[in-house]
Parts: C-alpha cells; structure tokens; sequence
C-alpha cells in the first residue's frame, strides 16, 4: 500500500462524522458547481461528481433537487474557495480549505483560531508546497480486478488503486481529475463517490500532550461553518 492509503487510514474522514456539516459542505459544492456550470448534471461533470458525492452521504434527493434550484437562482450568491496555510503548535504544518460568501468573516475567524491556539496564521505558498494535491474516485468493489485496473488506468494519470470496505479508490495528481472522470463513465463504471485530498510529504511526531495543542486547532477549524477541509501534517499517535 502507498501513502494514499495510509493517509486515508489515518485520517478516517473524522471531520465529516456529523451529517448536518457533511451536507452543508455538499450545498456549497452544489452551488459552487451550478454556478460554474450550470444545472444540468449532463452538460456539468462538476456537478455530476457533487450529486454522486452527496448520494454517497445518504443525502436526501429533495435536498439535492432543492440545492440546485437555490444555486440557479440569479440573486444567490456563488461561494468564493480560499486557502489557508499556516502552522499550528510544535510546527506542524496546516492548510485550511474554505469556502465562503464573506471573506472578511472567513479571513477573521481563521487567524483567531490560529491566534488563540498558538499557531501562526502564514502567507500563500508558505505550506501548501509540502502537500501534494490529489483526487480520488471510489467504484464499486464487484468482481473487478485491482491490478487490471491499475494497469489500464496509468496512461491516464492513476497512480495508486487499493480496495477497502467500501469498494475500490483510484488515487492520482489533482490534474488529472476529468480525464479520469470522462474514462470512468465512457467505461460504464459507476463512481460512487469522488473528491480532493491534500497528502502531507512529511510527516512529524510529537509527543501525546504536544498532538493535543495541535488537535485543538484542528477541532476549532473544523468547526467552522465556512471550512470545507483541513489537512495537517502531523503524524498521530496512538
């Protein structure tokens, strides 16, 4: 197994357990999509993806419908995606994905979090260089072969495929997301689910009193009703 699937093991996706912050994060993501495409899951892969994302969060189909005809709405406002980066305690690396119709709120509440954690709220391009930028797409684990998989998907840019219990993730470069997409559909392959991850290079230990500074910040970012996701490099420990 690569790093993709440590990650994921690691992570655990602890920051979606509650459903009414998961299908906030799908509503912007709806509306970010009909904005950008328009609403049509057709003619709007973006949206196509979202919808899957939000069936997988047992979503309901009336709140998707809902979503969709808010976002085509012409006096709703789009959400504006912004990155944060930074380092929190014992100089652990973070990166805060938000998405938001008040940059200055977003801008405020993230740099208070910092401040009040101990952290320190950096400029652009000063952490996001330690995290590769990655997408995933997850397709139902019935019959297929992994290494068949792996293989055929190279030339278009998969780099690690692995099975859980969930079904089977192919991982590549964020780049690389709608050539994999277009592949998976002219394949007839259903995607369950699909998305962006930012892998930590580098990971660093701390002691367990020192991981507790850290996941402070952490929690209070994820907390957050303009935080989408936060990605960090420290390595957990049991």
């Amino acid at each position: 197994m690569g790093r993709a699937f440590e990650f994921r093991k690691a992570r655990k996706m602890k920051r979606w357990s509650a459903m009414a912050k998961t299908f906030t994060r799908i509503g912007k993501d709806i509306v970010m999509a009909v904005k950008e495409g328009g609403p049509d899951p057709d003619n709007n892969s973006r949206l196509r993806a979202v919808m899957q994302n939000a069936k997988a969060a047992n979503m309901p189909k009336d709140n998707i419908e809902r979503a969709i005809k808010k976002a085509s709405d012409k006096n709703t406002e789009s959400y504006k995606e912004v990155l944060f980066e930074g380092y929190a305690p014992h100089g652990i690396a973070v990166l805060v994905e938000t998405a938001t119709d008040n940059n200055n709120r977003t801008v405020a509440n993230v740099r208070s979090y910092f401040n009040k954690c101990n952290g320190n709220l950096g400029t652009s391009g000063s952490v996001e260089f330690m995290f590769d930028h990655t997408c995933n797409f997850r397709i139902p684990n019935d019959g297929v072969d992994v290494e068949v998989i792996e293989l055929e998907f190279i030339d278009f840019g998969v780099e690690e495929v692995f099975e859980d219990e969930d079904g089977v993730l192919l991982y590549a470069p964020f780049e690389n997301f709608g050539a994999i997409q277009k592949e998976l559909e002219n394949r007839s392959l259903e995607i369950l689910s699909s998305g962006f991850e930012r892998i930590p290079q580098v990971t660093k230990q701390i002691t367990t009193e020192q991981q507790m500074d850290v996941l402070k910040l952490i929690e209070k970012l994820e907390e957050d009703d303009d935080v989408q996701n936060v990605y960090h490099g420290l390595d957990i420990q049991e």
